[in-house]
């Protein structure tokens, strides 16, 4: 419905301008992997750090003889360690940072991969890796030794690498959707980070933003999906890593009419709560809203790929297109959630906020990040951990889409 009505219009043209660019752009995204039947998980199930300033070495018991592969990204220097699908059942204090490494990331990156992410505080090189027999016989541990080098060998060492900063999931990829129903209004509903990307971190309860996310829009899904007319799917369905640019990709590919992330961040001021929606602009709307989006468009960095910019002419369309073309539909939406959510939900002062979130930058998706309240806030957190809230918020929602919904038909686009 809305799709037919923006292919109309000036919108149309820009977006059929659009497409033959946008086509060389999209393959070169990385792939989405996703489970087909395959092995099992490998258990790490326990891990120690041990060294100083120049030497460091990382010991990690797997159940079954892991493969690896070693990387280097530079600005900041990490060092990645890409692994087969893993279950991480280690204990926190197991691998805090010490010696040549000041922050440990590891956790899923896509279906058939793993990922063990060193920040490093200085040029490092893992000098000896090697993977050998417990000696009870009871599973396998991987040893790395780590080294500070100088500058010149660390460059030296990323011009040599063959490494994209991708993963090479062992499973199929994700499959485009199927032919869309006319008259269906699709929806893609984000749950923010996932895997090695935790996110924010809850004040009291601890739990991760990764899995607040995904709850909250598994009912989001279900409460949206009921509307007649409406399907609505989720871009990961488990705890999994996804680019940011996949998750833009996944919601083209099904032919999403709108885009909605869902996010629930953590903040400095304790006393800061309430929901906020977001949408694209190239000038933040404040200063809260511009380390908001900075610290949201890091979550590749944390996840270890490098981050490579898109040629300037085509970054600079991207961004035209969604500011002529789709940023009003993105607003429109906005104003009606917050419209919704007046009254009924505890909104921050100004809900309606604007900034560069790399994730809110299709081409042609109407798309907003919604900031469901903060972690660092207990009462936030009591009510974002709350069923009975989460269906609540998630009805207020399907409320604001359906009235933008049958007001974009209503006006032609």
């Amino acid at each position: 419905m809305l799709r037919a009505v923006l292919a109309t219009g000036p919108f149309g043209r820009a977006k059929r301008s659009f497409a033959v660019l946008f086509a060389a752009f999209a393959f070169m995204l990385p792939s989405t992997g996703q489970g087909a039947d395959g092995p099992p998980p490998l258990l790490a199930f326990s891990a120690r750090i041990a060294g100083d300033d120049a030497r460091t070495r990382l010991v990690i018991s797997f159940d079954r003889k892991p493969g690896y592969s070693v990387h280097y990204v530079s600005n900041p220097v990490r060092v990645i360690v890409d692994l087969p699908e893993t279950s991480f059942g280690l204990k926190p204090e197991s691998l805090e940072p010490r010696g040549l490494f000041n922050e440990i990331r590891y956790g899923g990156m896509g279906a058939g991969a793993s990922r063990l992410v060193l920040s490093a505080r200085g040029p490092t090189e893992i000098t000896h890796a090697e993977v050998m027999p417990d000696e009870d016989g009871k599973g396998f541990r991987l040893v790395l030794d780590a080294e500070r080098i100088d500058g010149a060998r660390f460059e030296k060492l990323l011009r040599e690498q063959k490494w994209s900063g991708t993963v090479r999931a062992t499973k199929a990829d994700r499959p485009v959707g199927p032919a869309k129903t006319p008259g269906v209004f699709i929806i893609a509903v984000d749950p923010g980070h996932g895997g090695i990307d935790t996110g924010a971190i809850g004040t009291a309860s601890k739990i991760e933003e990764k899995q607040v996310t995904l709850d909250f829009a598994r009912v989001l899904v279900e409460t949206l999906s009921r509307e007649a007319g409406v399907e609505a799917f989720l871009t990961r369905e488990r705890d999994e890593f996804l680019s940011l640019p996949q998750r833009v990709q996944i919601a083209r590919q099904r032919n999403a009419n709108l885009f909605i992330s869902v996010h629930a961040d953590t903040l400095k001021q304790k006393d800061i709560r309430g929901a906020t929606v977001y949408t694209i602009s190239d000038k933040a709307s404040d200063h809260l809203a511009a380390e908001l989006a900075a610290r949201e468009n890091l979550s590749d960095e944390i996840a270890g790929m490098p981050f490579e910019s898109e040629p300037p002419e085509v970054a600079d369309i991207l961004i035209d297109l969604t500011r002529r073309e789709t940023q009003a539909f993105s607003i429109n939406l906005a104003r009606s959630v917050v419209s919704s959510f007046e009254g009924q939900i505890q909104l921050i002062n100004n809900p309606h906020r604007y900034a560069g979130f790399r994730v809110l930058q299709a081409p042609d998706v109407p798309s907003v990040l919604l900031e469901l309240g903060f972690l660092s806030n207990t009462e936030d957190e009591k009510l974002l951990l709350d069923p009975e809230w989460r269906k609540k918020v998630s009805g207020l929602i399907a409320s604001a889409v359906q009235r933008y919904r049958q007001a974009a038909v209503a006006n032609g686009g």
